[in-house]
């Protein structure tokens, strides 16, 4: 009796998938082609630019300001070289032409029996007057570099930067919200076999980066600065640009750079042990190659029209025909000509299946 037990338990189990695929073989065919892919093709990248020798990096033995490339910057260098280095200088030599005349004329030989004069009005006037006219002369050049720095045009680009320890994330709003991340290239005794490592092309040790910010040539381009973590500052030399990135707090510069290339810079905060290793890296192209380089990131430029998606229910069998009035029951789609079908009867495929 045990036999026969286990013989009707394995015949039963053997049917239940036969019975269960036998309704799904009358269905009709499934449509075997793969659906078109919705999303379009990444464009192609734009060409990395190699970094011009002297302009947008640090100098070998250099002492003056790295050359400016935007116009805030060279009214800053020149208010520095023109108007401050002179006011230093002239400071500088009449101090020492004081020193130098009070050593010799008030000497114990020249000036045996010294003056017991406490006090000079001329003289306490001309030392309070003139370091105001210095500062006054210094502070009105200044303010407007400043008005100008903190009053920013309407931007035309808009760039999200987020210190992290030890590396960048930049965002654009402006352009879909993708996202990158910018780490230190190491040099190639550095990294392990194929991987990727610094070349000349990339630019100079401890400065190149493996993603670039990218931003049009000619453009008025706003940077908002945050944390994720400690204080952090985003520096470019070249652009004159040098703000803090706090965490949970927004600060704001902007810059419009007018010459293509690339230039770097340097978290210029104290911010942990691997401080010295928080490049910047930024190329500016024209605006035809930015929109090329957006796309190969899969952002979009402002006012583009999103790629067109095909439609999904082009090539579906149910048409109009077949969707059902109100109230009423679902008709089968008929060709023009062909005879209509012949009703089925309805089948619970999962009841079958349990049968």
């Amino acid at each position: 009796m045990k036999r026969i037990g286990w013989a009707i338990a394995l015949a039963a189990a053997a049917m239940t998938p036969l019975a269960a695929a036998a309704p799904q073989a009358t269905a009709p065919a499934a449509n075997t082609t793969a659906p078109a892919n919705d999303t379009a093709p990444a464009a192609p990248g734009i060409p990395m630019v190699a970094p011009t020798p002297d302009i947008g990096e640090p100098t070998p033995g250099g002492i003056a300001i790295q050359p400016q490339v935007t116009e805030l910057g060279r009214e800053a260098q020149s208010f520095h070289n023109n108007w401050l280095l002179l006011l230093c200088g002239l400071i500088s030599a009449l101090v020492l032409a004081l020193l130098v005349w009070t050593l010799i004329r008030f000497n114990r030989k020249a000036n045996p029996t010294p003056s017991r004069t406490s006090h000079n009005t001329a003289i306490e006037v001309v030392w309070t007057l003139v370091p105001v006219l210095i500062l006054v002369g210094i502070a009105i050049p200044s303010i407007g570099l400043l008005r100008k720095q903190y009053s920013p045009p309407p931007a035309d680009l808009t760039v999200k930067v987020i210190g992290n320890q030890w590396y960048w994330t930049y965002q654009y709003p402006d352009n879909g919200g993708f996202e990158i991340v910018a780490n230190m290239l190491k040099e190639k005794d550095q990294v392990k076999a194929g991987e990727r490592y610094r070349t000349d092309a990339d630019g100079p040790k401890l400065l190149a980066v493996d993603e670039r910010i990218v931003i049009p040539q000619g453009k008025i381009v706003k940077f908002i600065v945050t944390s994720n973590d400690v204080i952090h500052s985003f520096a470019v030399p070249a652009f004159w640009t040098k703000i803090d990135a706090n965490p949970g707090r927004l600060n704001e510069t902007w810059v419009k750079v007018d010459r293509p290339g690339v230039y770097f810079g340097q978290c210029s905060e104290l911010c942990g042990a691997r401080h010295g290793f928080m490049p910047i890296a930024v190329q500016v192209v024209p605006p035809a190659e930015f929109a090329q380089w957006v796309a190969s990131k899969g952002g979009t430029m402002p006012g583009a029209k999103p790629a067109a998606t095909p439609d999904s229910t082009a090539a579906s069998p149910v048409t109009e025909a077949a969707v059902p009035a109100a109230g009423g029951a679902p008709q089968p789609a008929v060709a023009p000509g062909a005879a209509p079908a012949t009703a089925q009867p309805a089948t619970n495929q999962a009841a079958t299946a349990q049968n």
